[in-house]
């Protein structure tokens, strides 16, 4: 099961307490104080794994509880600190305050490791408050209990490329086909119930990361259909795949409207997403009535024709030029160091 929201108690280790405790040696008839202080209390680490993709593990765990430190001994030895708890998850995930409803951290590839909360200090044995007017100290001090705070850890894939169409417009076909990914392929809208992410494996080893979210229908910004449960997925990827049915069952629909549609939508849920690269591929080229419809849709596509193609999904025909587009458009990069759009809107 895909989980990408989950909300957690975290409470980091106590640490131990000092103890009183008096030197007695042969031959030492005024030993002292010898208690010795107690261990740290364990903190709690929130660490990204590539190798993690949903925070599933933790949808039945409310309260997450590091080790505690352990109280101090005698011959001034100190207890052992509490092992910290090490939380794994996916990159892009937003960790938020619950009270103050802030982001407390967002995980990325250049911030994959957050102490959440800190352990408690250990409490000090009688050995420490011995002095010259004080010889033999009868105090000691309890551990200081760790930080905890309750937090929601919400799930933003980060990838390399966004996978946006409607309904069974083949979105999943073509991940099954490109990548190594194993998804549900139906002839029926929503087959894809929760974000995939897989990658595609180039010849020179490198990886595009891509995202595929279930279909999206009109008015999706307003909680129809599937509403903008998974929209969130794709708002942080790098550049947008739209994949368009070239022959819709539909007989209102067309391709240049499902189009339109979709940009439609993402402008309604974010602005900003309308800023990232993109190309546009009309599958199920194989159908019969393709042709007609392909050249229509060519003489009316408003953006730069390099980054519109023809493909086949089902057939793995076209594939091989779309796949080193999206190589390019990952990995290529301008004299500006930055991205240009693959076509303005």
């Amino acid at each position: 099961m895909f989980v990408d929201q989950v909300k957690v108690k975290l409470v980091a280790g106590k640490g131990g307490n000092g103890i009183v405790a008096w030197r007695r040696e042969k031959c030492l008839p005024k030993g002292g104080p010898y208690g010795g202080n107690g261990g740290r209390g364990g903190n709690i680490i929130i660490q990204a794994d590539s190798g993690i993709y949903s925070l599933e593990v933790y949808r039945h765990k409310r309260i997450l509880r590091a080790q505690n430190g352990q109280g101090g001994g005698t011959n001034l030895r100190q207890g052992r600190s509490g092992s910290a708890l090490t939380l794994k998850v996916p990159f892009g995930t937003l960790v938020k305050d619950l009270e103050s409803g802030e982001i407390s951290h967002d995980f990325t590839q250049e911030n994959p490791e957050w102490i959440a909360c800190l352990g408690g200090k250990g409490g000090k044995g009688n050995n420490c408050f011995k002095s010259s007017t004080n010889r033999a100290p009868n105090i000691c001090t309890p551990g200081k209990p760790g930080e905890e705070g309750e937090f929601e850890l919400e799930l933003k894939l980060i990838a390399d490329v966004g996978i946006v169409g409607m309904p069974n417009a083949g979105k999943s076909t073509l991940m099954s086909k490109i990548t190594h990914a194993h998804v549900k392929i139906g002839a029926y809208p929503f087959t894809t119930l929760a974000p995939n992410l897989s990658y595609i494996q180039c010849e020179d080893y490198t990886r595009i990361l891509i995202a595929d979210i279930p279909g999206i229908i009109e008015n999706a910004h307003l909680n129809k259909g599937l509403g903008i449960e998974f929209l969130k997925h794709i708002e942080r990827t790098s550049s947008l795949l739209f994949i368009l049915d070239i022959c819709p069952d539909e007989e209102e629909r067309n391709s240049l409207k499902d189009l339109e549609i979709l940009l439609g939508e993402l402008k309604a849920y974010n602005p900003e997403m309308l800023d990232k690269p993109f190309l546009v591929v009309l599958n199920k080229s194989d159908k019969t009535s393709a042709t007609d419809q392909i050249a229509t849709f060519q003489k009316h596509y408003p953006y730069d024709p390099s980054s519109l193609f023809v493909i086949s999904a089902q057939n793995e025909e076209g594939l091989a030029p779309l796949i080193e587009a999206m190589r390019l458009l990952t990995f290529s990069q301008p004299p500006q160091g930055k991205y240009e759009p693959a076509c303005q809107h």
